[in-house]
């Protein structure tokens, strides 16, 4: 079941499941970022306000966060599965461009890296100077036991999508 949760305040609206865990409850989270956890396996989704990046083209720019990322991970290997634009925008929320991709990431001095599927919704604000990122890591083969099945992994890309396409800019304000 999923539910509607304001982000930043209030700022920002989307919808998520229920059984995802806000993370700020466990731990300190930066304040440019909201992260929720689920409580069965490693699968994470993180809303993030980054500043623009110079890329003009919106997929570019959406590869961009995907090698950022990747880099912040300490990826041995990378790759980028597809990339879109979504038909999908509420109000004045731009269409997010959306990225599926895989990154190797090795954890905890593991010989074998994990495999993370990384789902990736870029929403650029252009007049605020912005770039919006909704990531979603979902292990399909991790050392540690938090790996997903085929079908938990197929449900992560229906809870990605969901949430990607309902993610709301309530207000830009948020962005001063």
């Amino acid at each position: 079941m999923s539910l509607t949760r304001e982000l930043f305040g209030g700022a920002i609206t989307v919808n998520i499941p229920t059984i995802l865990i806000d993370a700020s409850n466990l731990r300190q989270i930066p304040d440019t970022q909201e992260v929720f956890l689920h409580p069965k396996s490693g699968e994470s989704l993180i809303v993030e306000v980054l500043q623009s990046v110079d890329r003009p083209d919106p997929q570019e720019a959406a590869k961009f966060h995907f090698e950022s990322l990747a880099h912040d991970n300490s990826a041995v290997g990378q790759q980028v599965h597809e990339t879109s634009v979504s038909p999908t925008h509420n109000g004045q929320t731009p269409a997010p461009v959306l990225l599926y991709g895989t990154q190797l990431i090795p954890k905890f001095n593991a010989t074998t890296p994990d495999e993370v599927q990384i789902l990736l919704a870029l929403y650029r604000v252009p007049n605020k100077h912005v770039d919006l990122v909704m990531t979603m890591n979902v292990p399909t083969k991790a050392a540690d036991g938090g790996a997903v099945t085929k079908e938990e992994l197929a449900e992560a890309r229906r809870t990605f999508e969901v949430a990607a396409s309902s993610l709301n800019i309530v207000k830009f304000e948020l962005f001063a």
